[in-house]
């Protein structure tokens, strides 16, 4: 008889290491110990978020290509589809929040770092494009490393892409919430993250362009304990709230129902 516990049920925090049991984390994966954040996929940040069972997936058919014959990278992109049953790294509908209708997109980190691509690009812009159609507000959940490497220029031309369309969101005069969890960096960071009408961090969120050990290699300079966390944004101006998990879709439900804006969510 093994006395080994289930695969799965414990697991080492990140920042404290201790190991937690998988109830101790609870509905909002907070480490009792330490306090410390778990990063959450696009189902568990979509559970937290929106009224049950109002999200409605826009129906897709764009699979990511690899145009510059990059190494690996097609095998790479089909193992991380099976880990996590995503086709790309941000999911993308129509919801509400607290009964207040928006189009939302989700990024998730589990799959290669949420990293920007250009069928990550072509979901954003068409996630804007029906936000200005049906005249709702559009919500970005921001969990990113930046621009993806394995498609070079092509990832990076998605930032001025999607910035060019946030251009006519806000002509049409419809808010844009950004939220940033962790982690908000590179090109994400660089480009529509701080884009918002209104700019949400999550509480602990680590948010940033070049990495912390990056910059001290660089320059070298001693950096603040806080450095790059939501709350230090917060104090030099950079996010308009910073909040914690629990209150995270409240607080979204109040701010769309001051915008006052309620179009068609469906159809």
């Amino acid at each position: 008889m093994s006395h080994y516990p289930n695969s799965g049920t414990w697991r080492a925090c990140p920042q404290c290491g201790r190991h937690v049991h998988q109830r101790q984390w609870g509905t909002y994966q907070q480490c009792p110990y330490c306090h410390y954040w778990q990063r959450l996929t696009v189902t568990q940040r979509l559970q937290q978020l929106v009224d049950t069972a109002t999200f409605q997936s826009f129906e897709t058919t764009e699979r990511p290509v690899n145009q510059l014959g990059f190494p690996g990278y097609t095998e790479k992109i089909q193992r991380v589809q099976r880990q996590t049953g995503l086709s790309e790294a941000v999911v993308c509908g129509t919801a509400t929040i607290v009964q207040q209708p928006c189009v939302l997109a989700v990024m998730d980190s589990h799959f290669m770092m949420g990293t920007l691509n250009t069928v990550v690009t072509r979901r954003l812009l068409h996630a804007s494009e029906q936000a200005r159609v049906r005249h709702l507000p559009l919500v970005i959940v921001t969990a990113s490393g930046g621009a993806r490497m394995q498609e070079g220029v092509y990832a990076l031309v998605g930032m001025n892409l999607f910035l060019a369309e946030l251009a006519r969101l806000a002509t049409a005069q419809l808010p844009l919430i950004t939220v940033l969890t962790d982690p908000t960096m590179g090109g994400v960071s660089a480009s529509f993250a701080f884009r918002g009408d209104l700019i949400v961090a999550e509480a602990g969120a680590k948010i940033g362009f070049a990495g912390a050990r990056v910059i001290q290699q660089t320059l070298p300079v001693k950096l603040p304990a806080d450095f790059q966390t939501a709350e230090q944004l917060l104090a030099n101006g950079m996010v308009d709230a910073v909040i914690e998990r629990p209150q995270l879709r409240a607080y979204l439900g109040r701010a769309l129902s001051n915008y006052g804006i309620g179009g068609q969510v469906h159809g």
